[in-house]
């Protein structure tokens, strides 16, 4: 399960990054953070673009809504999205509908 906090209508989140796949895609979970595939090479800060372009459609939120709070350059980040209730987090990571 997807470890998350809601503080202030905001989500705050651990993230796995994996940098340089075929395509950006949800890659399950790993000791509770989310872990995504990202079809960008991590330097130049263009996998942290990519992630935030990936979550932005993911959880249906704009870009400017999502927030790399800490590790942009590290595998492991800290991400926050602000302007999505914990259900729709948890739907979307889930892939239900």
């Amino acid at each position: 399960m997807i470890n998350f906090t809601v503080k202030d209508a905001r989500i705050t989140f651990a993230v796995r990054a994996l940098p340089r796949a075929s395509k950006s895609a949800l890659a399950g979970e790993l000791d509770g953070a989310l872990k995504i595939r990202l079809a960008a090479p991590p330097a130049d800060g263009a996998a942290n673009e990519e992630l935030i372009r990936f979550l932005a459609r993911l959880l249906g939120v704009a870009r400017h809504q999502i927030e790399i709070v800490s590790g942009a350059t590290s595998r492991h980040k800290l991400v926050r999205v602000s302007g999505l209730s914990a259900e729709d987090f948890l739907k979307a990571v889930s892939g239900s509908p």
